[in-house]
């Protein structure tokens, strides 16, 4: 299925908005008009962005309840269907992080199910090109904090996330935990065979009727012959629904290439330096913590966040703007953070203050309650560069910023590109934006945002 005539090649929705950014790069990279919204676009919207070859819509299921997901995941699979793409893709993050209760990766597959019609949903396992290498169905990962790759269930950030800690390498086992799906898998050493092989093999494992089929990718290689085999599996029985993290981007547009990874065209190479940057964290991560460390030592100011009071005291909101725009006003970079480390006491008091609430309905509020900061200084300081760390966060704040859509303006870290927002007739037209997840970027990230790029 090629999809009719002027309809673009792919569709995503991405379960948190850094990773959907992660997705919206890789496409852009490999020279594909792309656009990424914050739902999915009427006819009307998509008329102000004409002759997209691919779209995206950023969404915020990750940190979603199953309730929640159960109530908002079909209207959105089944308008992402209507737009007629020959795949429509669920971008994960990269590391799988999810759980029965919260961003149900599972339960969103079983759902699928019963829209797509597909007889079994490709699950791409690995992102290699951010270090994330999924071998005989494990996933391993790279960490940020000591370099070294570690199975997903050992990771020391990710098998102590706080809302939805890795307890399985199995990415089978970890997602049919989730929801009643027999999930079949296709080994590494087919795709290493050559396309002909792993179609074969691939056709083989449909057959038996799984509900999907989870594919290795320890190498870009892999992921060659991994496009080759959804693009195949789209003429087939397209629109065909599939799930990973931006692996199924670049898989599809190195097929598309045939072989090599796309390199990121000179227009994204550099992007200028800003005198102020505006930066909020709501991280956990050890990664972040020392990225927060590094922005602090090379000048920003640092700005506790006390997130009960945040959600309690509604002084609390004005008095953090106050602050950031009195240090932006002197000429300071303001980094605004919930939280640094997982080991940080403000996790548990803010635990502590809503006991009977769900942490990830308290993190979205949070995350909503740092919009509404973000967005008070935003007016007042007109910036123009904004930072927000965190998954989660990210997905709530920039919802309370509200662009019509984001695209890529720059090169700026694997899986974090600066972006430009949209906003037609709002100051907010035009600025810059990255979006970084808690495993993402190098210890100098946030000065680099600020720094800018000479190619």
């Amino acid at each position: 299925m090629t999809g009719p005539p002027g309809a673009p090649r792919l569709v995503f929705y991405g379960d948190d908005f850094t990773g959907s950014t992660d997705a919206l790069e890789v496409l852009a990279f490999a020279g594909l008009r792309t656009a990424l919204f914050l739902a999915p676009p009427t006819p009307a919207t998509l008329a102000r962005f004409p002759a997209l070859d691919a779209i995206g819509v950023a969404g915020d299921s990750r940190g979603m309840g199953t309730p929640d997901l159960e109530a908002a995941m079909p209207g959105i699979l089944e308008a992402l269907r209507d737009v007629g793409a020959a795949i429509v893709h669920y971008k994960t993050c990269s590391t799988f992080d999810s759980s029965p209760e919260t961003g149900s990766i599972g339960r969103v597959i079983a759902i699928a199910r019963g829209i797509f019609r597909n007889p079994s949903t490709p699950i791409v396992g690995g992102t290699p090109a951010l270090a994330r290498y999924c071998l005989f169905g494990n996933l391993f990962a790279r960490s940020g904090t000591d370099g070294a790759v570690h199975r997903i269930d050992r990771h020391p950030i990710m098998s102590v996330h706080p809302v939805t800690p890795m307890r399985e390498g199995d990415l089978a086992r970890h997602i049919a935990a989730q929801a009643p799906l027999a999930i079949a898998s296709l080994g590494y050493p087919d795709l290493e065979r050559g396309a002909a092989a792993a179609r074969e093999a691939f056709a083989a494992l449909a057959a038996r009727g799984p509900d999907a089929i989870l594919i290795d990718a320890g190498s870009e290689a892999h992921l060659t012959e991994v496009g080759g085999l959804l693009l195949d599996a789209a003429e087939r029985a397209g629109p065909l629904f599939v799930v990973g993290g931006s692996g199924v981007e670049s898989a599809l547009t190195q097929w598309w290439g045939r072989g090599a990874p796309a390199a990121a065209p000179e227009a994204f190479a550099r992007f200028a330096p800003v005198d102020r940057l505006l930066a909020v964290s709501g991280s956990a991560s050890r990664l972040t913590a020392a990225q927060i460390d590094g922005a602090v030592a090379a000048g920003f100011v640092g700005v506790p966040v006390d997130a009960r009071a945040l959600l309690t005291d509604e002084a609390a909101a004005g008095a953090l703007a106050d602050a950031a725009c009195g240090s932006l006003a002197a000429g300071r970079s303001v980094i605004l953070h919930t939280v640094r480390g997982p080991d940080d006491p403000r996790i548990a008091a803010l635990r502590a203050a809503f006991p009977g609430e769900d942490p990830s309905s308290t993190g979205r509020r949070l995350g909503r309650a740092l919009g509404g900061v973000l967005a008070a200084v935003q007016a007042r300081a007109r910036l123009g560069r904004l930072v927000v760390a965190g998954g989660d966060t990210a997905s709530q704040a920039v919802q309370v910023l509200a662009p019509d859509a984001l695209a890529v303006a720059a090169r700026l870290a694997p899986g974090v590109p600066l972006c430009r927002m949209h906003a037609a007739g709002r100051a907010l037209d035009g600025v810059e934006i990255a979006l970084k997840g808690g495993q993402m970027g190098g210890a100098d990230f946030f000065d680099r945002v600020r720094a800018g790029h000479s190619g």
